[in-house]
Order: structure tokens, then sequence, then C-alpha cells
């Protein structure tokens, strides 16, 4: 018994005695069927090759798509912060027939020790290129101080509200991975309200007020530009008039970004106003080291 290895295909033995013609016939035969086998398995062969390309052939030469994610709808940003900041400028108030105005230059702790409530924070909400921002700002103080002479009154006791709020929109002028460029746009509303309240001497129980509410329109720019992908550097710069004959405002600060969330800001900043209308003035600025913590959802 003889193996043929063309495919594997087995040859049945031949029988003995055939005479020299049948045995040239079916040797002719075999042979015959031996190179059919052949081109059958070289067919077969070629098919599988060619199947086996037609799966390789598209992975070898189609790349894959890269999926690139980016941000996209609105992201917003809550940032409360502490303002040490301290006062200098005039101060004046129209109290019927007198109209006084006070030279101020107070530091940070000595409004500190009069402060009764603050708070500061700024929020935003950004879509793309385009955002929508507001700085809000209130301070109460209050204090007691003698009269000089003691005659038409004992003491005086003087409370006062401050309430800046500014609400903006920007558009982002330079905008990549590390960082923004924005020109800004809006209004500041300033409410100033001083009361004094006499006690003792001849105007025992009397007090008066006097206050303004007024509205500047003010633009400028702002911007933030990581150093790392962790720390940044952020700041504005903004100037306006209106109610006021100028109102202006400038920041820096350097940032940390802890995460996604959650990030930090320290730096200095400076606010000045000057307004003046019949006897009442507010012509100050207020200036001192910022810090405050931003989150991002």
């Amino acid at each position: 018994m003889q193996w043929d290895w063309a495919c594997g295909d087995r040859v049945a033995p031949e029988r003995q005695g055939i005479d020299d013609r049948s045995g040239e016939a079916i040797e002719e035969s075999h042979m015959k069927h031996r190179i059919a086998s052949t081109f059958f398995c070289m067919g077969l062969c070629m098919l599988g090759q060619g199947a086996v390309a037609a799966d390789i052939g598209p992975v070898a030469m189609t790349p894959e798509a890269q999926q690139v994610e980016t941000e996209s709808g609105w992201t917003f940003t809550f940032a409360p912060y502490f303002w040490a900041a301290g006062l200098s400028g005039d101060v004046g108030m129209n109290i019927g027939r007198f109209q006084p105005t006070v030279d101020v230059d107070a530091s940070f702790g000595d409004i500190w020790d009069h402060l009764d409530f603050a708070a500061m924070a700024i929020g935003e909400a950004r879509y793309d290129r385009y955002s929508v921002f507001s700085d809000l700002i209130y301070v109460k103080l209050s204090g007691t101080a003698g009269t000089p002479r003691g005659i038409a009154a004992d003491d005086a006791e003087v409370d006062s509200e401050t309430f800046a709020g500014l609400l903006g929109v920007g558009y982002s002028l330079l905008k990549d991975n590390t960082g923004n460029l924005d020109i800004v746009g809006g209004v500041r509303v300033w409410s100033v309200d001083t009361t004094i309240s006499l006690s003792g001497g001849l105007l025992d129980g009397r007090s008066t007020s006097d206050g303004e509410t007024w509205v500047d329109a003010v633009g400028g720019v702002k911007g933030t530009y990581f150093l790392t992908p962790n720390l940044f550097l952020t700041g504005w710069g903004i100037v306006g008039g209106g109610g006021a004959d100028i109102d202006w405002d400038v920041a820096a600060t350097v940032g940390y970004k802890f995460n996604d969330t959650f990030s930090s800001v320290i730096g200095y900043r400076a606010l000045g106003v000057d307004y003046s209308n019949d006897g009442f003035v507010f012509d100050v600025v207020e200036q001192g080291p910022i810090i405050g913590l931003a989150v991002k959802f």
C-alpha cells in the first residue's frame, strides 16, 4: 500500500496479474487523477489564501478611527472669595444744610474691627467661546465714636452698607488647551447707604441717613493661562463709567487646579470708583490681597 501526499489522498493498491496494457491504462488513469487532485488542492489553497487575505486586507489597509472627546455644552463655575481690602479716598454725605466730606484712609485691620458682615463671590457660565459672568460684593460696617465737644451729642453711631454687583458677557478672542483671553463688557450696579444715629446731648435720639444707587457701563479683558496642567495665572482689567466719573477694576492671581472640579487662587485686587451727586461723595479705592476657591460643574 502506497500513500500519495498530494492533499492527503489515499490510493488503493494495484491488483496483481494485470496485463501491461491494462496496467498502462490504469497508470494513465491514476496519473490524470493525481494531476487533477494536485490542481484541485492548489485551487483550495488559493481560495483559502484569498479568503484569509480578504479578512486581513481591510484591517491592514484601513486605519482605526480615532475618537476625540471635546467639551460640549455649558459649564458653570462658582467662586466665593475673601478680599482683605483697605479703603482710601473721600466720602461725603448730604445732611440738610451740611455736606461734610471726610478723607478716609483705613487699613484692612481698621475695617475688620468694624465689620458686621461681608459676602463676595464670582460666578461664570461658559459655552464654547461665549461666557456670562457676575461678581457680587456686599459689606456692612458699623462703629461708634464720641463727638468732639459732647454738647450736641455724646456719641455718634455710624452704619454703612455697600453693594457692588457686576453682570457681564464675554467672548474668547484666543482659546486653546493652554487657556483663553476674553473681551468682556457689562454693567456694574453700586448702592451705598450710610446712617448716623446720635445719642446724648441736645440731639439725643436723632438720626439721619444718605445714600445713592447708580449704574456704570464697563468693558475690558480677562483671561487664564496654564503654566502646567495644574498651575495657572488668571486676571482681569476693566474700566468704565456712567453714573460715576470712572469705575475701574484690576486683579492678578495665581491658581492651582486640584482636579476637574476644585481649584484655588491667591493674588491682589484693586477696585476704584469716583461718584458724586448733590453733596453725596464716594470717591474711593479698595485694594488688598484676595484668596478664593473655585468649584466647576
